[in-house]
């Protein structure tokens, strides 16, 4: 028996890197998987059938269950259209697995809206949509008397939570607010039977092969034998795991490196100051840590 079987699950962006190795382990675990992409470019531009569908032959050709979607999940429509593919072709939906996001970086000073916009919309209103739509099919279940054993996996990125890049304002910004994102509906969907936790992962995709300072690191070659720390198969597992149905973990960011796996935490005090009275100017900038 695998660790998923029964289970369905929609991934997105799962046509490559990350997501195609998700993909893969959740079939070969026994899940029913719709695999999504939309088969763009790095920068979200274009579409493509192809990658989705090549993941979905791979599944199929060794005995799984898998279905191509190609939704845009930046769009409302997109998102639902995905999440109810998963219901009519499956029967239901127990695991979402928000996986897809682009690239288009750029310094704060010379960045026009439409590449903030863009970045935002994928990775922080394309998990929204597809957690909205899922959570709502989620709560009329739990409503209807069939309590669901759901999960939802975010992806964040250590770009906004432990390592600011510079370039990434948009992409950083995006991935901080989904571990937030993350946190609230792990509050708010538990009652209806419904975990959510997050990833922060780091591995070889087409995202950080072009991401200034990671690429020559994702690309080195390796030595016979060596141990591939940065090949996207090692981030599926703990992914996989967090979709069983006997998982306890809620609302928890996990960073996720080669072999390592690490709990992180938000934003904590380091040092507070106090007052009796009304603050005085240069009593803070006397007191407030350097």
């Amino acid at each position: 028996m695998g660790a998923l079987d029964g289970r369905i699950a929609v991934i997105t962006g799962a046509g490559r890197g990350i997501g195609r190795e998700h993909a893969l382990l959740f079939a070969a675990e026994g899940a029913a998987v719709v695999v999504n992409d939309l088969g763009g470019s790095n920068t979200g531009e274009g579409a493509d059938i192809g990658p989705a569908q090549e993941v979905v032959n791979e599944i199929l050709a060794a005995g799984g269950r898998a279905a191509a979607n190609t939704d845009n999940v930046a769009t409302w429509d997109g998102a639902k259209e995905l999440v109810d593919q998963a219901i009519t072709e499956f029967g239901g939906l127990d695991v979402v697995v928000n996986n897809a996001g682009i690239l288009r970086d750029g310094f704060i000073a010379g960045m026009p809206e439409s590449q903030w916009d863009s970045v935002i919309n994928v990775h922080l209103k394309g998990h929204f949509s597809v957690l909205r739509h899922a959570a709502e099919y989620w709560k009329a279940q739990s409503k209807a008397g069939n309590q669901p054993v759901a999960a939802v996996i975010n992806t964040a990125s250590g770009s906004g939570l432990t390592v600011p890049n510079a370039g990434q304002a948009n992409y950083g910004a995006a991935k901080a607010a989904i571990a937030a994102l993350t946190l609230v509906a792990a509050d708010e969907l538990e009652r209806y039977g419904v975990r959510v936790n997050a990833i922060a992962p780091i591995a070889r995709t087409r995202l950080t092969e072009a991401t200034p300072g990671m690429g020559a690191i994702m690309t080195a070659e390796l030595e016979p034998g060596e141990y591939d720390y940065f090949s996207p198969a090692n981030i599926a597992p703990i992914v996989a795991y967090l979709a069983t149905e006997k998982c306890p973990l809620t609302g928890q960011v996990f960073a996720v490196q080669g072999g390592a796996i690490s709990t992180l935490a938000g934003w904590h005090d380091v040092k507070t100051i106090e007052t009796d009275g009304p603050w005085l100017i240069d009593d803070i900038a006397a007191r407030l840590p350097n």
